[in-house]
């Protein structure tokens, strides 16, 4: 039998782009999950204030070529590659010119919330997923991290629930403090919807605020992990009532935790909450 294979997916990630905690995190936990033997792999988006020639990015053309649909729009995805030689990884960033290429991430110069935040986030979610199929790459354990990566829980377990390469897909969802105070357009949840999923599959993220994505990712994970100790309290109710798996809040660099809970949630059951 082979290695494991661990996917993380985040919307940051030291080097290459640091917001918050996230970042440090998403850098040392894969390399420490690495040493102890998993197969990783981590995508990204390929913000615009992510310096492509400092990164060493280069296009990966057998992955590009794709195209997202977003409330009937086609969006070309385009796949590039960079490698961290500390850590022999290599990562994934997903970049398309209208969501991705700007000098700001996620509000204008001026402090505004990008309008089209949730459209961005539907086109990360869904090129993820597409991107690992295209890799031909079956990962055991998902460990998605922060908000924008909210919809893959979601969708993992609807459309993509009997797919060959996530069948078998534990999920896992890091929430942390919320990071924005602003909500998704009312229609947010409505465009999210895939094939194999109706208005009921998408009900848990309906209220479009940062704490709602964090309700979603809970009702269709398999554990969460609380990576913050500023977790709105709301969130933290829902965590409870959910009956999930939790890894509590550890201040520590030791991620010798993260180890055992990727092994208790692989021997667990699958669940279906669709």
């Amino acid at each position: 039998m082979g290695k494991s294979k661990l996917l993380f997916i985040t919307h940051e990630m030291s080097p290459f782009l640091e917001l918050t905690k996230i970042a440090e995190i998403t850098r040392q936990l894969p390399q420490a999950m690495q040493e102890k033997g998993y197969e990783i792999r981590i995508l990204m988006p390929r913000f615009g204030n992510i310096n492509e020639r400092r990164n060493r990015l280069h296009e990966v053309i057998r992955l590009s070529g794709m195209n997202i649909i977003i409330d009937d729009n086609d969006n070309p995805l385009i796949i590039k590659v960079a490698s961290i030689p500390a850590a022999r990884m290599q990562v994934y960033f997903l970049d398309n010119e209208e969501y991705f290429q700007r000098k700001h991430v996620f509000a204008d110069k001026d402090g505004k919330f990008y309008a089209d935040n949730d459209e961005r986030m539907i086109f990360f979610c869904k090129g993820a997923l597409e991107t690992v199929k295209k890799l031909g790459w079956a990962p055991d354990v998902i460990h998605c991290h922060g908000w924008m990566s909210a919809l893959v829980p979601a969708y993992l377990k609807t459309t993509y629930k009997d797919d060959p390469t996530f069948k078998h897909s534990k999920i896992i969802y890091s929430i942390y403090e919320n990071d924005f105070k602003e909500k998704m357009h009312d229609d947010f949840a409505t465009k999210a919807i895939m094939s194999n999923m109706n208005e009921k599959h998408v009900e848990p993220y309906k209220g479009g605020t940062n704490s709602a994505l964090y309700a979603g990712a809970i009702h269709y994970s398999d554990g969460i992990v609380l990576g913050s100790p500023d977790i709105d309290a709301d969130v933290l109710n829902n965590v409870k009532n959910s009956n999930k798996s939790v890894l509590e809040f550890d201040s520590t660099a030791d991620f010798e935790n993260y180890y055992n809970f990727y092994d208790e949630i692989t021997n667990d059951e699958l669940v279906d909450v669709a």
